[in-house]
């Protein structure tokens, strides 16, 4: 009896070991499974969930905010565009921490957008986020004539710049003989200074008549009036990952392109039933993860240029969460008011901090 007992004992003790074992298995396929979603999460792929612990500041906190992004203090009335915050599909993203990002992730280095107003909406944004975390800390702020603005943290070695040049190619010459040189850039000197770059280039590849900076466009030895814009923005951006692939150590420099920020000046794109409206008059973001009209165009050329890199850039894909975002827009409450709404740039507090906590997740886990 006694020895029946023990074998019996001796089952059970090897039966409740082996479902250990398979339960520390399972729980261990489980993480390993939930970390590999984590790892591959793609970041740019959500929806816009309503959140009342935002905005992340008060614009009125921030007293250099550009008047052109200024829009309560422009006079809009609503506040519900502010209380929306953007949710991955798989994941979630660490909220903004100023002084992580200037104590750990930038102290001792240099970050630079290159671009277009949109990288100057984007730099405000991003110099709020740290003025707003860090209000006592010194900081400095100082302008060029050549384009280039400076805000400088010195206790942190810290310094988030901004360099005007909405076509990254060369532009030469002066009216009525200003020439846009599709091959060519003799500006990379300054990129070269930065440990973290964000680059950005669409909306001015658009303008016409008076707002077109250039009379003639260059590609090779050729030289015509005009051309297919979106076939010169792709042969523009060749040109600029071929000198990143030349000139840039990812070793050292992290290189991220801003994507394409999208305007909302036609309603028939975000809405099947079309129209003739515009951003103005929206107060809500457009819910779920689609966008009626689709891709980007321009942001399928960049995508595309970024896979021919030897060293591809990072491609902060802001189209799509941009897009859902018609109510994002100064519209009336910009620098131009009723006469000239503005549909292009961005209310701060606003959409491009979104964008930042997106910078600042990717400069996080890398």
């Amino acid at each position: 009896m006694m020895r029946g007992a023990a074998s019996t004992g001796v089952v059970m003790v090897m039966v409740i070991m082996i479902l250990v074992l398979l339960n520390q298995t399972e729980s261990a396929s489980v993480n390993g499974s939930s970390q590999s979603h984590r790892k591959f999460c793609n970041i740019y792929l959500g929806s816009w969930v309503y959140d009342k612990s935002y905005p992340l500041y008060d614009s009125k906190t921030c007293p250099f905010i550009e008047r052109q992004f200024n829009c309560k203090s422009n006079g809009r009335p609503d506040n519900e565009y502010l209380k929306y915050r953007w949710q991955p599909s798989g994941c979630n993203i660490p909220r903004f921490n100023g002084l992580d990002f200037l104590g750990r992730i930038m102290k001792g280095k240099k970050l630079m957008f290159v671009g277009d107003s949109l990288s100057l909406n984007q730099w405000q944004s991003l110099t709020c986020l740290l003025h707003n975390a860090a209000p006592n800390v010194n900081s400095s702020l100082t302008r060029s004539p050549s384009g280039l603005s400076v805000f400088s943290f010195p206790a942190y070695n810290s310094s988030i710049m901004f360099s005007r040049n909405a076509f990254l190619v060369d532009i030469v010459g002066a009216p009525p003989n200003r020439v846009m040189k599709l091959d060519s850039i003799s500006s990379g000197s300054l990129w070269k200074t930065a440990d973290v770059l964000v680059f950005n280039s669409w909306h001015w590849w658009l303008h016409t008549g008076r707002k077109q900076p250039w009379d003639a466009i260059m590609s090779g030895n050729v030289t015509v009036k005009d051309m297919d814009r979106l076939v010169a923005y792709e042969k523009a951006m060749m040109t600029w990952a071929k000198w990143i692939d030349q000139n840039i150590d990812p070793s050292k420099t992290k290189v991220f392109f801003q994507g394409v920020s999208p305007d909302h000046g036609h309603a028939s794109e975000w809405s099947k039933q079309g129209g003739k409206g515009s951003c103005i008059g929206e107060t809500k973001p457009i819910m779920g993860s689609k966008y009626w009209a689709g891709p980007h165009r321009a942001e399928m050329v960049v995508a595309k240029v970024i896979k021919t890199m030897k060293n591809p850039a990072r491609l902060m894909d802001v189209t799509l969460m941009s897009q859902l975002r018609k109510d994002g827009h100064p519209s009336v409450y910009g620098f131009g008011g009723h006469k000239m709404p503005d549909c292009s740039h961005w209310c701060l507090s606003g959409v491009p901090d979104s964008w930042n906590q997106l910078l600042y997740s990717e400069l996080f886990h890398s």
